[in-house]
């Protein structure tokens, strides 16, 4: 194969995979957008994490919810988990790498905040662990996965969501996760700030 049929069969995996995953998942980004601005109005915040690209996912949809997305407003009250190494590294060092997020979320998370937990696979085990630190502070959790949807969806609970990139592919995952978000960061400035531009 040339490059050129090679770069053209990833434009058209990466179509495929998202017309696939909008199939499934178009009620439940809607449900998602619904629980995020509850989160937002009730004046709770939205911690997110993730390791690697899913780490830079992390930071990128606290950016784009604390700054602006595609229209002014006020920012929104966001908090990447990947970004403090003082703390990344002395949680790693005095406990484990499995502990980085937890050990956060349970010195930040409140009652009713919300949890944007990123795994391409579904079985990154510090997200599990920040997951289950969430539900301990009595927090939801936005699940961001692909594949079968791994340890995470099997801990998720009644009051969860879970978007899945109907893929097993990661670079088709971590494409679909990036769609997803930017969905999110749409849909939450359409239902709070309808009327600014």
């Amino acid at each position: 194969m040339d490059l050129s049929e090679r770069i053209r069969s990833h434009f058209q995996a990466s179509i495929e995979t998202k017309l696939s995953t909008l199939e499934t998942s178009l009620a439940k980004i809607v449900a998602s957008i619904e629980h995020m601005v509850s989160v937002l109005r009730a004046g709770n915040k939205i911690l997110a994490c993730g390791n690697g690209g899913s780490a830079a996912d992390a930071q990128h949809f606290a950016a784009e919810l604390t700054c602006r997305f595609e229209r002014e407003r006020p920012g929104l009250a966001a908090l990447a988990l990947t970004t403090d190494t003082s703390a990344l590294t002395a949680i790693g060092n005095d406990y484990s790498f499995e502990q980085i997020f937890s050990k956060q979320v349970q010195a930040l998370a409140r009652p009713g905040d919300l949890l944007l937990a990123i795994s391409t696979s579904g079985n990154s085990p510090n997200v599990v662990k920040a997951i289950e630190a969430m539900h301990l502070a009595g927090g939801t959790v936005l699940a961001l996965t692909g594949r079968d949807g791994g340890k995470i969806a099997e801990i998720l609970n009644g009051k969860d969501h879970e978007l899945r990139s109907a893929s097993k592919i990661t670079a088709r995952i971590q494409e679909t996760h990036l769609l997803f978000l930017h969905c999110l960061c749409d849909g939450v400035d359409e239902v709070l700030y309808p009327l600014l531009s």
